[in-house]
């Protein structure tokens, strides 16, 4: 079937309710939002990320993977080691104001 030039039934209508979410375009679908505790590492599908580390930060990071490696650790790879510390980075952030992590950023908690 032949589509007229002023046919816009393919075009997208930003103001209809199926409209696309433009947290779940920018960041993924939320499928699982939060480790439960005892949960096995993340299996499954992965994304690549890139992120700035210092020089500090990131010689520490192999530093400590080859240690656990020589120890006899189960880490298959150095992916598994950053998921498991950013989810308890996260879990930890989840505590709010009994924050490790966000006392870094905004000082001690006052009492």
């Amino acid at each position: 079937m032949a589509r007229n030039k002023g046919d816009r039934r393919d075009s997208h209508d930003f103001f209809e309710e199926s409209a696309i979410d433009p947290m779940a375009a920018a960041t993924g679908p939320d499928q699982t939002p939060h480790r439960q505790k005892g949960d096995p590492p993340a299996t499954g599908p992965k994304q690549k990320a890139g992120f700035y580390l210092s020089k500090r930060v990131l010689a520490r990071f192999n530093r400590k993977f080859y240690e656990l490696k020589m120890e006899g650790k189960a880490i298959g790879n150095k992916s598994a080691l950053l998921e498991a510390a950013l989810d308890f980075a996260l879990d930890d952030i989840d505590r709010g104001s009994g924050s490790k992590i966000l006392a870094v950023f905004t000082g001690p908690p006052k009492m």
